[in-house]
């Protein structure tokens, strides 16, 4: 699971590094709302005319909840997600665009993972707001 995780957030480097999306794989990684969602930002980031490159850091993934009672297991995965050096840049000339300084570059964040039959997909970010 994570593993899982883990893969999930490379594949999102690629997904927002490259205009039209290829070379992701993220549907191997992500379902339902997280996959909606990220397929939707790096869409409008692109049409934005940027593209966001370098990388996206994980420390500390920690499972916090754990169900297997239902009729899909459901995991809560808890991490420090490090977009420091994930850097936003102008797609035509790939010159760095200046961001809000205040905002947070290290954040606290939960996933939630359902195990699927092809295995574990990441269903649902919340960025708690928090930094780490």
């Amino acid at each position: 699971m994570i593993d899982t995780y883990r893969g999930y957030w490379q594949e999102m480097e690629k997904l927002y590094a490259n205009r039209d999306g290829t070379g992701a794989n993220l549907k191997q990684y992500a379902a339902s709302a997280a996959l909606k969602n990220a397929t939707a930002d790096a869409k409008r980031t692109h049409d934005r005319g940027l593209l966001n490159i370098g990388d996206v850091r994980i420390s500390k993934p920690t499972v916090t909840k754990y169900d297997a009672k239902g009729e899909i297991p459901t995991a809560t995965v808890s991490s420090c997600l490090d977009i420091s050096q994930w850097q936003t840049v102008d797609a035509d000339t790939k010159k760095p665009v200046t961001l809000p300084s205040n905002r947070l570059t290290k954040y606290l964040i939960t996933s939630t993972l359902e195990k699927w039959p092809e295995g574990w997909r990441v269903t649902r970010d919340n960025p708690q707001g928090k930094p780490c």
